[in-house]
């Protein structure tokens, strides 16, 4: 078996993984994380699987649920869907439909995800399931589908209900899942003023409205029993931030925090890529084949999120046996990098096989091996 010492860059992390904090940090929030998008590795933590109540930040299942229906052919934007007398009662937040009114989904989806309309919830909750209360049950169930671990829904809104209740994890998780599976839907999240009925409300993510470099979502909550909580990203560069706060005394607060979480998250980590999809890694000798190397690749990119510090420490040792025998068949799944550094768990992802090798013919084989018996295997 060889082994071989690389020095360098990064990986894909399913899951959330934490890593070692860069340095020390506080928030005012009684719950917070941070989570690196692409990687999904845990940059900062508090309380992370504290279940709370979300308040309006859990409208981001009540629109992943729409976003499905829309994916899956059930419901189309351009439908619409008729406003009952107890979705205009609803309190709270409004998008100020009318009973009686027949209302596209696009603007429902605008009133739920900008205007943060209770109304528009509702509406949407009864057209997909009957019922809010089928269709809270169907959004707990869905939630445990996506892996939200500590997550169950009363209602569609987000109003207060003894078990309505989501951990900051999960709202980062969820916040994960709506970027990657319903792409073409994330742009509302950007939108900074929504107008129905004459009325023209501004999107309530003050970090959005604010221009903080790169925010483009997600969704803010508020009652008098979550206190003030925003689930909020950006995007820099290529690189996604997701941050989710709870338990913040003021929308003051929350809008400094929001920023302070952020910019600690862009700033003290990075994403190291080590590997890209068919860029060979490494060679190895092959045994009596008609080629006498073959490349071993990945097939996604691998990359690492650390601290700077961590990254001094960051190492990939390439293992696999050499020579190979031929024939030998492209994907063949033969060595692994185990990738370390400090504060993070190791990880092994699989090296393949870059190419087919066929058998060499009967004289080569024979002089390959006196070769061999003679000289040894090659050096590499």
């Amino acid at each position: 078996m060889r082994l071989r010492l690389v020095l360098g860059l990064a990986l894909v992390l399913l899951g959330c993984r934490a890593v070692q904090p860069a340095q020390a940090f506080e928030t005012a929030a009684k719950a917070a994380i941070i989570l690196d998008n692409r990687t999904g590795v845990v940059l900062f933590e508090k309380n992370a699987d504290e279940r709370m109540p979300p308040a309006s930040m859990s409208k981001l299942m009540t629109a992943y649920m729409i976003f499905d229906q829309l994916k899956g052919g059930r419901l189309k934007l351009d439908d619409e869907v008729l406003v009952s007398e107890r979705a205009w009662k609803m309190g709270g937040s409004q998008m100020f439909v009318k009973v009686g009114d027949r209302v596209k989904v696009e603007d429902l989806l605008r009133g739920i995800i900008i205007q943060s309309g209770n109304d528009a919830c509702v509406t949407m909750a009864e057209a997909i399931a009957g019922s809010e209360e089928e269709f809270a049950r169907q959004m707990t169930d869905k939630a445990k589908e996506i892996g939200l671990t500590n997550s169950t829904f009363a209602n569609a809104t987000g109003l207060d209900a003894p078990d309505h209740l989501m951990s900051v994890r999960d709202l980062a998780l969820l916040a994960r899942r709506i970027i990657a599976d319903f792409p073409e839907y994330f742009k509302y999240y950007s939108e900074r003023e929504f107008e129905y009925g004459g009325i023209r409300q501004p999107n309530r993510n003050p970090l959005l409205q604010a221009g903080v470099p790169g925010v483009d979502g997600m969704k803010t909550g508020f009652t008098d029993g979550s206190g003030y909580g925003l689930v909020a990203t950006a995007k820099r560069d290529d690189r996604r931030v997701i941050t989710v706060m709870a338990g913040l005394q003021s929308a003051g607060q929350r809008r400094t925090e929001g920023d302070r979480l952020l910019e600690y998250g862009f700033r003290e980590f990075q994403e190291y890529r080590l590997f890209a999809p068919g860029v060979p890694v490494a060679e190895v000798d092959v045994w009596q084949g008609v080629a006498p190397k073959v490349p071993l690749v990945v097939t996604e990119t691998v990359g690492v999120t650390l601290s700077r510090e961590a990254r001094k420490g960051l190492v990939a040792k390439l293992s696999y046996p050499s020579p190979l025998p031929a024939p030998i068949l492209a994907g063949q799944e033969v060595g692994h990098a185990e990738i370390t550094a400090p504060g993070m768990a190791p990880v092994s992802v699989p090296l393949v096989t870059g190419n087919d090798v066929a058998r060499a013919g009967v004289l080569a084989r024979t002089t390959g091996s006196l070769s061999y018996l003679i000289w040894g295997a090659p050096a590499g």
